[in-house]
C-alpha cells in the first residue's frame, strides 16, 4: 500500500489506529490526517520511538490491516 493510500482510508482506519496506539488522542489524529511522515512524528513523541522503529510499526501496521 502506497502513503497515499493511508490518506484516501484514513476516516475508515482512524479509529483502527487509535485502538493501536492509544496514546494518540483523537486531536492528534486530526492533526494527522492521513499523512504517512505525521503519523510517524506522532509516535516518535508519544512513544518515544526512534523514527526508524515508528516507520516500521506504521508499516506493519499498513501491511496487516489496510
Amino acid at each position: 500500500m502506497a502513503r497515499n493510500d493511508l490518506a484516501k482510508a484514513w476516516n475508515q482506519i482512524k479509529s483502527t489506529v487509535h485502538g493501536r496506539w492509544a496514546l494518540l488522542s483523537w486531536d492528534d489524529l486530526e492533526v494527522v490526517a492521513g499523512n504517512y511522515d505525521r503519523l510517524v512524528a506522532k509516535l516518535q513523541e508519544r512513544y518515544g520511538m526512534t523514527r526508524q522503529q515508528a516507520e516500521r510499526e506504521l508499516d506493519e501496521f499498513r501491511a496487516s490491516s489496510l
